[in-house]
């Protein structure tokens, strides 16, 4: 019990880190994890990413949130030494619309979330700037994450065994 706990612990961390610092790759961990360990092992490691990863995306979305200026402002800078539209600043005008929206912000962090196509970090200051409620944002956010990891972790375990 307890050597699940330190787990559980250390899957949350390196979650945590793996969403602020993308080198850490946390589907890697998922897919040892599943590998390695059992299937109750596999799992918390999973949920243990999950809810880290959630975190750090949390971390990102309030920062923009409160920042949301500045990143727009950052962004605005870019577009004016390329051109006015250009295809980062419409992608992100285009991105804070559509999060503002619950109806279309849910399928959008769905398939970040699972799929990672948009990126999630992307989505996750884009939806801090927009104004996405909260508790979706983290409610969807970490459901993606779960689902991502699982198959990461199962599919690879599936494998192995």
């Amino acid at each position: 019990m307890l050597d699940q706990v330190w787990q559980a612990l250390a899957a949350t961390g390196y979650g945590v880190v793996s969403a602020l610092v993308p080198i850490f790759n946390a589907e890697a961990y998922a897919a040892v994890a599943g590998a390695a360990g059992s299937w109750p092992t596999a799992l918390v490691a999973v949920l243990g990413l999950a809810l880290g990863q959630t975190t750090g995306k949390l971390i990102i979305y309030e920062a923009a949130g409160r920042g949301g200026k500045w990143w727009g402002q950052r962004f605005a800078r870019g577009a004016e030494k390329e051109r006015d539209g250009s295809k980062g600043r419409r992608w992100w005008d285009r991105a804070v619309v559509e999060l503002a929206r619950p109806r279309t912000a849910t399928p959008l962090l769905v398939a970040a979330g699972v799929a990672g196509v948009p990126p999630l970090a992307m989505l996750a200051l884009a939806a801090g700037v927009a104004g996405t409620n909260r508790v979706l944002f983290v409610a969807v956010c970490f459901a993606g994450r779960a689902v991502r990891f699982g198959l990461c972790a199962f599919g690879v375990g599936v494998w192995f065994d």
